[in-house]
């Protein structure tokens, strides 16, 4: 394998388990310097390895601002940050007349303002350190009406994506890319109701033109793409990793 990352220091939140943590490990491999940020400490410290473990509620700006100033305090300015944990609440996300406040505020302090808190001080490090990529996982959910039971989730969905456009447009010329990727269907703890679920898990595959369900690894591709000087003339833009769900 070709180390398209070498020299890179990257910064992956949500890197304690599935789709964070196959980024990460796949980043590791391609050479870069990378952080494994989790809000669970423990399990970033399992995933990390000899690579370094980061302590990261998204949520809490006060942590997140910790996160970078940890990173700064080893010399390490990030060039990648992947902008990727999220919380997706079965049993209480529903159809939006049935959606407490409570599960509301809870999914979008994650999944929007922790991604906008995540991004926020990636892009004042990245000014202060030449530049950088910035990535975003986004969800089919946040494109089409493929999330209309899960009317909180879908909504921080549509909202990361508009703050991935509003980012690679105020920060183009300080030579700041910011990208989303869209994976479809993935197994992995977070949907672990659906993949439980013969008849659910049915259901969604049937809706995938590819005929399978999505892996961790599927979406490591296009994010050391994304990380890489590959893509250098790519920002403001949605990669679609999700099996053909979203051209139905």
């Amino acid at each position: 394998m070709t180390a398209r990352l070498t020299g890179r220091t990257a910064l992956v939140t949500g890197a304690g388990s599935g789709i964070g943590r196959a980024i990460a490990d796949r980043f590791v491999a391609e050479g870069a310097r990378v952080v494994y940020a989790d809000r669970d400490g423990s399990a970033a410290a399992a995933a990390a390895g000899s690579a370094l473990p980061l302590t990261m509620d998204i949520s809490d700006e006060a942590s997140v601002e910790a996160g970078y100033a940890a990173l700064a305090a080893q010399g390490a300015s990030p060039d990648v940050v992947v902008a990727n944990a999220g919380v997706q609440l079965f049993g209480h996300d529903a159809k939006v007349a049935d959606v407490s406040l409570e599960t509301w505020n809870r999914t979008l302090a994650v999944n929007l303002t922790g991604t906008f808190l995540t991004v926020k001080h990636a892009v004042r490090a990245m000014l202060a350190g030449g530049g950088g990529s910035i990535i975003v996982t986004g969800s089919p959910t946040g494109l089409t009406g493929e999330g209309a039971d899960f009317a909180a989730y879908s909504s921080t969905k549509g909202g990361v994506h508009a703050l991935v456009r509003a980012t690679a447009m105020a920060y183009a010329r300080d030579g700041i890319r910011a990208n989303t990727v869209v994976p479809g269907y993935t197994e992995t703890s977070l949907v672990s109701t659906i993949s439980g679920d013969p008849e659910s898990r049915a259901a969604i595959v049937s809706r995938t033109p590819l005929g399978r369900p999505g892996t961790p690894e599927d979406v490591t591709g296009i994010m050391v793409y994304l990380a890489s000087d590959e893509s250098s003339y790519a920002t403001g833009a949605v990669f679609r990793v999700d099996g053909g769900m979203t051209s139905l």
